[in-house]
């Protein structure tokens, strides 16, 4: 068992242990989607990783994928049906569960990782992979317009936290919806109408974009063609899949991405309360996340 209070102190040992739980959950959902014909690609960090690395980026601590967003869907309204081990849940919030997260999750329940933003929350809360989905870009000026607007508003409202590395003025712009409605039946509803508009379909659409993934992902298209199939890297101990223009998504999002960081640069980015590699997280209810106030 690894038990990690704090991710910032971390050693290297307590990082690949998290790593290989992770790396348990991406190959259970690749089994399940590759039964399915579902299709996923690495993305982001993990992308890198493999080109780079054939492995984890050795500080990285999470897992991400790109679905197309009918997989997407396809996985989330399906999975009770696919799943067959009832450890993994597939997790993305709802009326009655908020993950302070513009995407879904599968989280391994025989674990524990406490997120600071989830900490107050009655949700899962096991080590996780992330799943982003990658939309149909409105093909018009107004319907990008519009898709972007949505897409904000379903930021805002599903987050409901305000963002951390982007500066002052969009902490700020962030902070004024949220102050203004601040009933969580309200702010699902318009979370979820924004999310309604923001994918509804695109027939003449000639570019991808990522509408979960930030600000700068809803000015940063995708060429379809670089997600037209897919390419087996060497990743761990097994073999991932890769958009077939990685070079292009990785050169568009990261730049010089076969570039490693300097060291002051290496560090794992979630701001953690408790990690542990082997307990249910159910264990640490009330003394690591939703603690009452008492004993705080």
């Amino acid at each position: 068992m690894v038990k990690i209070p704090n991710l910032a102190e971390a050693t290297p040992n307590q990082i690949r242990a998290l790593q290989l739980k992770e790396l348990e959950i991406l190959k259970y959902v690749s089994t399940l989607c590759e039964q399915h014909q579902l299709t996923y690609y690495l993305c982001g960090g993990t992308c890198i990783g493999a080109v780079r690395h054939h492995g984890f980026i050795p500080w990285d601590d999470d897992v991400d994928i790109f679905m197309l967003r009918e997989d997407y869907e396809r996985l989330y309204h399906n999975w009770n049906q696919y799943s067959v081990d009832p450890k993994y849940q597939i997790c993305r919030s709802d009326a009655t569960h908020n993950y302070h997260h513009a995407a879904m999750t599968v989280n391994d329940s025989t674990t524990t990782f406490i997120n600071f933003r989830t900490q107050n929350e009655d949700v899962n809360q096991g080590i996780a992979i992330d799943i982003i989905p990658i939309d149909h870009l409105a093909p018009t000026p107004m319907g990008r317009f519009n898709q972007r607007l949505n897409a904000i508003l379903f930021s805002i409202f599903v987050n409901q936290r305000l963002p951390d590395h982007q500066g002052k003025l969009l902490r700020f712009l962030t902070a004024i919806p949220l102050e203004l409605v601040r009933s969580k039946k309200a702010r699902y509803r318009i979370w979820h109408r924004a999310e309604q508009k923001m994918t509804v379909a695109q027939p003449n659409s000639t570019a991808l974009v990522e509408l979960a993934s930030g600000l700068k992902g809803l000015f940063r298209p995708f060429d379809p063609q670089w997600f037209a199939s897919t390419v087996k890297m060497p990743f761990e101990d097994t073999q991932m899949p890769v958009m077939v223009g990685y070079d292009q998504y990785l050169t568009l999002v990261f730049h010089d991405y076969m570039k490693v960081p300097p060291k002051a640069q290496q560090l794992a980015k979630h701001h953690t309360a408790m990690i542990d590699t082997e307990t249910p997280y159910t264990v640490y209810r009330g003394k690591a996340y939703l603690v009452p106030a008492d004993k705080q």
